[in-house]
């Protein structure tokens, strides 16, 4: 069972993702910012976060993200970075900031999947 840690700011986002992983079978955590998105990862130590580019409060999800994998105890932990702005700059401010993928808001829920599917194999 994949443990995925979601961190986005909107409840009803962070909901219908849970309600799409739960029938893959993933234990899903939640966080509606950085800096407990970051504190949670630091303790589940998850497969794979999904993360919010723009989010209010100390840490964005590029901080975040730049976090995670300069974090020796997070090696195995894949981020997949979540964004209403899909520009080929925004992409590669996530890119640059070590994200595995980047999807595009709005995305629908087999694209979810596939994507954490995806990313997983990259943790081998």
């Amino acid at each position: 069972m994949k443990k995925v840690l979601v961190v986005e700011d909107h409840a009803d986002i962070r909901r219908l993702i849970r309600m799409t992983l739960e029938f893959e079978a993933c234990e899903v955590h939640e966080a509606n910012n950085g800096a407990s998105g970051w504190a949670e990862a630091q303790t589940l130590r998850p497969d794979v976060i999904l993360l919010d580019v723009m989010m209010p409060g100390e840490l964005d999800g590029l901080d975040v993200c730049r976090r995670v994998k300069a974090d020796p105890a997070l090696a195995h932990t894949r981020v997949v970075m979540l964004s209403a702005r899909g520009t080929a700059a925004d992409v590669e401010r996530g890119q640059q900031a070590g994200a595995d993928a980047y999807m595009i808001k709005p995305f629908s829920p087999l694209q979810l999947i596939r994507v954490i599917d995806d990313v997983s194999t990259l943790a081998g």
